[in-house]
């Protein structure tokens, strides 16, 4: 894989963005793609690396677009029609994708969404903030504790760790969790500063006598019923009167029952409009904004994926206008 493909990836996946890496698997030449050559493909159509050529690379961003969308990875076959129609009938599970390349090379494309993990920022020092970290990241998410006192080797189960109570630092976005587990060191300027971010989850550990406490405590200084409304507490599913080793594993067990219900799913990456057009002479899929051959015909704007559709299309453009869908 390509070092600065390999590099953008630990970065984007470090904070918490969507992408998909698309890896040529298969190639029969004279196709510009080569065995092993990888890009990466963010949600607003930027490629990052190397494919294919003109053929290749805008079918490759499309179909890597909705894998990102539905969450699942595929191999793309991308070929001529006659070749298409042997590939579907005799390899199930291949996305085939008819290509006009003059050339009559072919790729096998892999394409992987690689979609955030669960964002966990966890406040306070306790036996329970390390367990907690570091069966989270077990798990693979992404973990940040908040430790005015701590050091980076106390929490090994932790991405980061911060010690000034600076939620800023902690790229917390609406879909994070946060869980202020201070014991009662500083629960009310903690929680205060919980629910000053999105986050999609802020529990609180403590009892139910403190949490009332501490929630009146905010009330009083203007929190509304509705920001307060957002607090889990006491944090966790109610297991009982437990060790504080194990009220991270309740706090954990209610997280992982909200992401199964979909509240803790990665943010969809955000729509960009797009608008596609029909190569007239050859019926690919063809990206209007970065279109580079294109001719108007009666007042209508036709786009191509090649110079050579582009020239056919010029030669009798009545034709290829007359059959395309009105």
């Amino acid at each position: 894989m390509n070092a600065d493909v390999l590099a953008l990836a630990a970065d984007l996946s470090r904070r918490g963005r969507p992408f998909v890496l698309a890896t040529v698997v298969w190639r029969r030449a004279p196709s510009s793609g080569k065995e092993g050559s990888t890009a990466l493909i963010t949600p607003d159509r930027r490629v990052r690396g190397w494919l294919g050529g003109a053929c290749a690379e805008p079918t490759v961003i499309r179909e890597a677009l909705r894998a990102l969308e539905e969450g699942t990875s595929r191999l793309l076959f991308l070929g001529g029609e006659e070749e298409l129609l042997l590939e579907a009938r005799s390899r199930e599970g291949v996305v085939t994708v008819p290509i006009a390349c003059q050339s009559e090379g072919a790729l096998e494309v892999y394409v992987e969404p690689v979609l955030p993990q669960p964002h966990l920022v966890v406040i306070g020092r306790s036996p329970a903030v390390g367990t907690l970290a570091s069966m989270a990241g077990a798990l693979g998410w992404r973990t940040v504790v908040v430790d005015e006192s701590g050091l980076a080797e106390d929490y090994p189960g932790a991405d980061r760790v911060l010690t000034a109570l600076e939620l800023s630092d902690a790229d917390v976005t609406d879909r994070s969790v946060i869980v202020v587990a201070t014991q009662g060191h500083y629960d009310e300027a903690a929680l205060e500063a919980a629910l000053a971010t999105p986050a999609a989850y802020v529990g609180l550990v403590a009892s139910r006598t403190r949490a009332d406490a501490v929630l009146g405590y905010l009330r009083d200084r203007g929190a509304t019923d509705e920001q307060l409304s957002r607090v889990h507490a006491p944090a966790g599913l109610d297991l009982g009167k437990i060790a504080h080793e194990e009220i991270a594993v309740a706090i954990l067990a209610e997280l992982v029952q909200e992401r199964a219900a979909g509240g803790l799913a990665a943010a969809s990456p955000a729509e960009v409009p797009t608008h596609e057009a029909i190569d007239p002479v050859c019926g690919m899929t063809v990206d209007v904004a970065s279109a580079v051959y294109r001719s108007t015909f009666q007042d209508t704007t036709y786009y191509f994926c090649s110079a050579g559709c582009l020239t056919r299309f010029e030669e009798d453009p009545a034709r290829f206008a007359a059959a395309v869908p009105g």
